[in-house]
C-alpha cells in the first residue's frame, strides 16, 4: 500500500459519520484477521519435533478446555484493551 493510499484511507475513516464507526471498525478488524490467517496458511511448516515439555503443555491446555477454564477471545481482547 502506498503512502497516498494509506492517507486516503485515513481521510475516509475520519469522514465517517459516528453511526458508521463501529461497522467500519468491525470490517477493518475482519480484514486484518483474514490477512493474519492467510499469513499463517502460507507459513512454512514447523518440522521440529515436539519435546516432552511441549506435549505436557499441550495436554494441560486440553485439560483446561475440558474443564471450561478458558475465556472467549472477545473477553480476552477487552481485558487487554484491544
Amino acid at each position: 500500500m502506498s503512502e497516498t493510499e494509506r492517507t486516503r484511507l485515513h481521510e475516509l475513516v475520519d469522514a465517517l459519520p459516528a453511526s458508521k464507526v463501529d461497522a467500519a471498525n468491525e470490517y477493518l478488524e475482519a480484514l486484518a484477521h483474514e490477512a493474519f490467517i492467510e499469513a499463517l496458511r502460507n507459513a512454512p511448516e514447523d518440522d521440529e519435533p515436539l519435546t516432552e515439555e511441549d506435549c505436557k503443555a499441550i495436554e494441560e491446555g486440553r485439560e483446561d478446555v475440558r474443564q471450561g477454564q478458558v475465556k472467549p477471545w472477545e473477553q480476552v481482547k477487552k481485558e487487554l484493551g484491544l
